[in-house]
């Protein structure tokens, strides 16, 4: 199965961070984000992971190369001459580079989440998302788990058959209408995180979660 990471996203909240570094680069305990994904991945038996590149889109193709270092195959589905074209927009135009069922993570949060390569969908579902407890600047979530009346958020974290994505064309799409359909025609399934999840998406995050980091290491340490 192939993974996908979105990183191709401006990073306008982490400005200045990322006025000349793009936000996947920017580092968690002392390691890009993006690196973090890429060996989690590996971890979990993803031998083959495509990212689309946008903003500063260079640096990031530059840094990974083809993923050998990390014991991958890297593809980038480049999109810096048309500027990012937003999450469904950026898949559609790298379906070329994914599996028939394929894994979506973005790029801009850090987990444990368990990846699984080996994923089903089950049923009539044609897209699984993974769900977290709704962080504060979320609290009324944003789809259902199944088998609860309660919302939950939707993690960045995703299994998506190409199906979903058939007769869309090309140009800047965001997810969400896609998924709020797949809902309405029964097509899709979810399950609940209970582990670590982070949104980095404000330099003021980024600053909680390194001092977190550094608190474990230092306490491990001992």
């Amino acid at each position: 199965m192939t993974a996908m990471i979105l990183a191709a996203g401006l990073g306008s909240r982490m400005r200045p961070l990322t006025d000349h570094t793009p936000k996947p680069l920017l580092k968690i305990g002392g390691k890009p984000l993006i690196v973090w994904h890429i060996e989690r991945l590996k971890e979990a038996g993803f031998t083959h992971i495509v990212i689309n590149v946008a903003h500063l889109g260079e640096q990031i193709i530059d840094y990974l190369g083809d993923g050998s270092q990390y014991g991958v195959k890297i593809e980038f589905s480049d999109e810096q001459n048309e500027g990012a074209l937003e999450t469904a927009g950026g898949i559609i135009k790298a379906l070329p580079l994914l599996s028939e069922t394929f894994l979506v993570v973005n790029g801009d949060v850090w987990t444990d989440y368990a990846f699984d390569n080996k994923f089903l969908f089950s049923s009539e579902s044609l897209v699984h998302l993974v769900l977290i407890d709704n962080p504060e600047h979320n609290p009324k979530g944003d789809f259902y788990l199944d088998g609860t009346d309660k919302k939950y958020t939707f993690s960045g974290i995703g299994y998506y058959s190409k199906k979903i994505f058939e007769n869309l064309s090309y140009g800047k799409q965001g997810l969400a209408p896609l998924l709020f359909k797949a809902v309405e025609e029964g097509n899709l399934s979810t399950e609940y995180h209970t582990g670590v999840w982070h949104d980095i998406g404000t330099p003021e995050r980024l600053e909680i979660l390194n001092k977190t980091i550094k608190k474990r290491v230092s306490v491990n340490s001992f």
